[in-house]
């Protein structure tokens, strides 16, 4: 059978409105694809621009990358491509969520069955070290799977707390929507700020009016904490109520009082006194640190770093010339170690 012009056209799929129609959506897709790439690109991929605000001309945070798009039915077609895009990445969190209830489950993975909130505690902790790591070493590819990893240590608590009936992730997801809201007023809400450490001094009132039934201010600071953080953490919110030194005079003036301390405390040989005084005299430090805007656990993990790297590379010139640090004089190393710096 002779198909007719029209009916051979429309088995190729239209006529020439419908390969107009076609062009369109191929400039109207390509369009979208630019402006994607953008987003993508400067973080904001998943920040959408009401179409109301398109179509009346509004300037918006998007809109300066939507030229090209000129129409309603322009409009339309980003929108309607890009709540796609934005579909499946819903659909990529949701089937994460699947993956963690199907290793949990009687037919999933022994081991992943077997954890307890207890157990993963370990875990956690090392995940948001090479996330820091990342950061560090501004590894991207590192940071973007370590994230991934943290990410799942949340859900696999998550789904702990739900099989025990507690809480599940989409909870938790609402919880800290709210929590957001609600502490930042001054961009949810009508409150005005003018800096950021009037947005700090905010937080920490409305976190306080959220928190009234606490008996201390210093409450809800984790007692796991590194040390040197949690002192820095606990005198810092001490300082919120005006309870801190002036000047950096007063501080070195009482850690010389300490120093002096200490120094009878090793005089006298007293163990105990000395691991108190030691504690004393640390603790000014992270004082000093705070005052002087440095976080104490930064400053002093970069230190160990670097103490690392010019100790490796004594250990590298005692090998180039067959000798090991046992070998090695004092002096020798002391020598060695000036010599590393010229290369920091």
């Amino acid at each position: 059978m002779v198909k007719t012009k029209k009916e051979a056209e429309s088995s190729r799929g239209g006529s020439k409105d419908s390969a107009k129609k076609g062009g369109e959506l191929r400039a109207i897709m390509g369009a979208f694809k630019e402006r994607a790439k953008f987003f993508e690109e400067s973080g904001i991929r998943s920040q959408k621009t009401s179409r109301q605000d398109l179509h009346a001309g509004q300037r918006s945070t998007a809109q300066p990358h939507l030229q090209g798009l000129q129409t309603p039915r322009d409009y339309s077609m980003f929108h309607e491509t890009f709540g796609i895009a934005m579909k499946k990445e819903r659909e990529n969190f949701t089937r994460l969520v699947s993956i963690m209830e199907k290793l949990r489950s009687p037919q999933g993975c022994p081991w992943d069955r077997e954890q307890t909130m207890d157990s993963l505690k370990t875990y956690l902790i090392e995940e948001v070290y090479e996330i820091i790591e990342a950061i560090e070493e501004n590894d991207v590819d590192a940071l973007k799977e370590e994230l991934g990893d943290l990410l799942f240590h949340i859900l696999f608590l998550s789904r702990i707390a739900e099989e025990q009936e507690a809480f599940n992730v989409w909870e938790v997801i609402d919880r800290i929507s709210r929590k957001m809201i609600s502490r930042h007023p001054h961009v949810f809400g009508e409150k005005k700020v003018s800096s950021s450490p009037e947005v700090e001094r905010n937080w920490s009132d409305i976190k306080q009016e959220e928190k009234r039934n606490r008996r201390s201010i210093l409450e809800g600071i984790p007692q796991n904490l590194p040390a040197l953080l949690r002192a820095y953490r606990i005198t810092q919110r001490a300082s919120r109520v005006g309870f801190d030194w002036e000047k950096t005079d007063d501080i070195f003036k009482k850690l010389d009082e300490e120093v002096e301390e200490l120094n009878q405390a090793l005089s006298q040989g007293h163990r105990s006194r000395i691991e108190d005084e030691v504690g004393d005299v640390v603790f000014v430090l992270v004082n000093l640190a705070r005052l002087t805007g440095v976080n104490p656990e930064e400053a002093l993990r970069k230190t160990t770093d670097k103490f690392i790297k010019r100790f490796q590379h004594i250990e590298k010139a005692l090998t180039k010339s067959n000798r090991t640090l046992q070998e090695a004089s004092l002096e020798e190393m002391d020598k060695l170690w000036e010599e590393s710096k010229t290369k920091d």
